[in-house]
C-alpha cells in the first residue's frame, strides 16, 4: 500500500480511510490506523471539503480570467493615447493620469473581440458605482472583473483595493458575486502605452491579506500579494472586524 499521510496527526503508513458524502460532495478521508478521530466530526470534514471545493472554483476562475486577457493585449500590445501632435511634450509618467482611459482599452477590446475569444458577452455599460468594470459571460457564467494597471517600471506599492462597506455589502447581499482583479503591467512613453506581454495577474479580495487603510476605510494590499485562502464567511467577519469608521451589519 503506498504510503498516506493522516492530515490531522502527519503520521504515514495508514491504513484506514472513511468515505465522506454530502450532496455531490465525496472524498476519501485519510486518517492514521487506529487514529483516535477515525470518527471526526462531520460538520469540520464537510466545512474542509466546501473550503476546498470554494478555494478550487475561485482559484480556477482566476486562471480562466487571466488566460482571457493574457490573449486581449496580445490583440493591441500597445496604443497611442493620442495624436503626438496634440501632446508634442507627452504626458507626465503618472499610472493616475492615464488608469481610467488604459482600463477603458481592456474592457472595450475585450467586448469588441468576444467572439474571436470564445466569449458569451461582455457587458460594459454599468453604473460607476459598481465594484466591477465588465461583466464577461464564458463557458455559461458571468465573471465579475475589476480592471487595474500598474506601472511595470515604478515601485511596488500597496494599493487601496475598495471601499469595506461597498465590497462587505456586495459580498454579504449576493451570495454568488465573486469579484475578479485583474491588473495589467504597462510602460508610459511620451503618449505611447505599451502593455508588458506576461504581466497579466488575477486575484481574488477574498484572499487578500486583510488590512484596512484607517485613513479611508479601504482595503489595501500588494496587487501580488500571497493569497490567505479563507472562506467567504470568514471574509465578511474580517472586513466587519477591521472596518475603523463604518458599523456592518
Amino acid at each position: 500500500m503506498a504510503k498516506l499521510i493522516c492530515q490531522y496527526h502527519k503520521l504515514g503508513n495508514t491504513e484506514k480511510r472513511v468515505k465522506i458524502s454530502d450532496n455531490a460532495l465525496t472524498e476519501w478521508q485519510v486518517l492514521c490506523r487506529d487514529c483516535p478521530c477515525i470518527f471526526p466530526s462531520r460538520f469540520t470534514v464537510i466545512w474542509s471539503l466546501r473550503l476546498m471545493s470554494e478555494i478550487q472554483q475561485i482559484k480556477s476562475e482566476l486562471v480562466a480570467i487571466k488566460d482571457l486577457f493574457a490573449r486581449v493585449i496580445q490583440i493591441i500590445p500597445a496604443f497611442n493615447l493620442t495624436d503626438p501632435a496634440v501632446l508634442p511634450y507627452g504626458l507626465k509618467p503618472h499610472t493616475r493620469s492615464v488608469s481610467w482611459i488604459v482600463e477603458q482599452v481592456i474592457v472595450q477590446q475585450a467586448k469588441y473581440h468576444a467572439t474571436n475569444l470564445g466569449l458569451d458577452a461582455v457587458d460594459i455599460d454599468l453604473p460607476d458605482t459598481c465594484l466591477h468594470d465588465c461583466v464577461i459571460h464564458m463557458d455559461g457564467k458571468p465573471f465579475y472583473v475589476n480592471v487595474k494597471i500598474t506601472n511595470a517600471r515604478g515601485k511596488r506599492n500597496k494599493n487601496d483595493i475598495s471601499a469595506v462597506e461597498k465590497l462587505y455589502m456586495q459580498y454579504k447581499t449576493n451570495t454568488t458575486y465573486r469579484l475578479i482583479y485583474a491588473v495589467f503591467g504597462f510602460t508610459f512613453q511620451n503618449t505611447k502605452v505599451s502593455f508588458v506581454q506576461g504581466y497579466t495577474h488575477t486575484f481574488s479580495p477574498q484572499f487578500l491579506p486583510i488590512y484596512v487603510n484607517p485613513r479611508n476605510d479601504k482595503l489595501q494590499a500588494y496587487y501580488e500579494a500571497d493569497p490567505e485562502y479563507r472562506t467567504r464567511s470568514k471574509f465578511l467577519r474580517l472586513l466587519q472586524a477591521n472596518s475603523t469608521s463604518i458599523t456592518l451589519t
